[in-house]
């Protein structure tokens, strides 16, 4: 090695130093999805990004979606989806393909992806060891014409009403690296479908995490002038749904950010998963690369 290049390099493990510092031993749960896990070069970086956080002494937890391979089995074998709401009902017969697709082929690609990169990987799906307990997820809403209130059934969808880490714990502490498919299991042992960021928030709280990283096709929050907002305070949140720069689908997954980090885990970060290593970029760099919720900037 190069006298410049050593000099660069003790200089970058200088700089990273407090955040190994602060991230060592804790659990960062990463939401997997979007364009990050479709691209084959990108999906390789994540693997890679993975492995890096448990050599330095981080312990990942992976939870990951899968819509858009779900849509293309679904139109392959011609199975016609309902929407209400702008929700998909989740029949008997689509929630199998549901199940098959997350915690199969997807989960187990991801595995191998991981472990092709010098790490060690076990795919689960929330109905292991009874991880995702869930209830059914129903909506009410007001008739226009008749003012009764109804109830909207989306069939096989499920909400986390209990997360039982045992097993998490388990993998987490054999230096392995948890991936979960968002596959639940009701009372009655039938399974549901649970949205990825609906999953990974539940699993994170449950975990005690230190972040909830959500991989998305977006930069983060950003301002009236399209710049990027490093920090997002639960206090300061109201006033910017209220003045309209935070609208449309942002609105309920920065709701689930708040209840997440009110529930105890330190930070929730909205960060891009276009960009490569993101994940590393996000925790070991100064100001990150996402939208950060706290409860004070921490």
């Amino acid at each position: 090695m190069s006298e410049t290049s050593a000099t660069e390099t003790a200089r970058i493990l200088s700089e990273a130093l407090p955040f190994l510092q602060r991230y060592d031993d804790q659990v960062v749960v990463v939401k997997y999805g979007g364009h990050a896990m479709v691209d084959p070069e990108l999906s390789r970086k994540f693997a890679r990004d993975m492995v890096m956080l448990k050599l330095c002494g981080i312990h990942p937890v992976v939870v990951h979606g899968g819509g858009p391979q779900i849509n293309r089995l679904l139109d392959k074998l011609q199975v016609k989806s309902e929407f209400r709401e702008g929700l998909r009902v989740t029949d008997k017969e689509t929630m199998e393909v549901v199940e098959m697709v997350l915690a199969g082929s997807i989960n187990k690609s991801i595995v191998g992806l991981i472990q092709s990169a010098g790490g060690r990987a076990v795919g689960i799906s929330g109905k292991d060891g009874n991880l995702l307990m869930t209830e059914r997820f129903t909506k009410t809403k007001v008739n226009a014409e008749t003012g009764q209130t109804e109830t909207i059934d989306f069939g096989y969808v499920g909400e986390p009403h209990r997360v039982n880490t045992e097993i998490l714990q388990t993998i987490i502490h054999s230096d392995a690296i948890p991936v979960i498919a968002p596959v639940g299991v009701g009372m009655d042992g039938e399974s549901y479908n649970v949205n990825a960021d609906t999953a990974a928030g539940a699993i994170a709280m449950a975990l005690h995490a230190k972040r909830l990283l959500l991989l998305t096709d977006v930069a983060g929050v950003l301002d009236k002038n399209k710049e990027l907002i490093h920090e997002l305070t639960l206090a300061g949140i109201p006033k910017l749904i209220a003045e309209g720069t935070i609208t449309g689908g942002m609105i309920p997954k920065i709701e689930s950010c708040v209840s997440v980090v009110e529930s105890g885990v330190e930070g929730v970060i909205i960060l891009d998963g276009r960009v490569p290593h993101s994940v590393l970029l996000e925790l070991f760099t100064p100001h990150g690369v996402g939208t950060r919720v706290s409860r004070s900037g921490v």
